[in-house]
């Protein structure tokens, strides 16, 4: 309902209020008519409310942003590497060469990373492909994120080219040490995070 009102208010007078809406993981009653309609949790119900109120004021002009972020907390999505050196058995360490959990997808490490970094989570995300690998551009290109593999110089000179604050980049996406090595010479960001 605060969603709604919120979208409404600014079709109404061209206002930018923004809305967070909070829901704990409460599943619906399996009796219930929501349950059977098939909204699982509770907060299915708010995102489709939230749908059919913009479809229904019909914003779907740059002015109006009728778009949503849906955010759920969990648990980190890479490996939990704390361990003292006397700790460490040889298959750890192999086991390790890729920090990441099973089953991330690269939005998941974005938002992460955004707020590893305190990066505003409402700011604007676009995606392009460079040097065929994928880059999510934060706000107005200040973060610049790529998550895949076979990260190339080539990648860190096209990049460079947008000029981000940071740039991101997985920690086994180099193509080899040297390109981890030399990926801060060749980018123009200030800062270079390597998660």
């Amino acid at each position: 309902t605060t969603a709604h009102a919120v979208l409404k208010l600014n079709k109404e007078d061209g206002g930018n209020r923004r809305f967070i809406m909070v829901q704990l993981p409460e599943p619906c009653p399996p009796n219930s008519e929501a349950f059977k309609a098939g909204f699982a949790p509770i907060a299915d119900i708010g995102k489709e409310r939230i749908r059919c109120a913009s479809k229904q004021l019909n914003i779907n002009t740059k002015e109006l942003d009728n778009g949503f972020r849906v955010l759920k907390i969990g648990d980190s999505n890479f490996k939990d590497c704390r361990l003292f050196p006397d700790e460490y058995k040889q298959e750890d360490l192999l086991a390790m060469a890729d920090n990441l959990l099973p089953n991330r997808n690269p939005l998941d490490l974005l938002f992460e990373s955004m707020l590893q970094l305190g990066v505003d989570l409402t700011l604007p995300i676009h995606t392009q492909t460079l040097q065929n690998k994928q880059v999510f551009f934060i706000g107005n290109n200040e973060v610049a994120a790529c998550f895949d593999e076979g990260l190339t110089e080539e990648l860190a000179k096209t990049l460079a080219e947008h000029k981000p604050w940071c740039a991101v980049f997985r920690d086994g996406g180099f193509a080899s040490d040297a390109v981890r090595v030399n990926i801060g010479q060749l980018s123009s960001a200030t800062h270079i995070t390597i998660i």
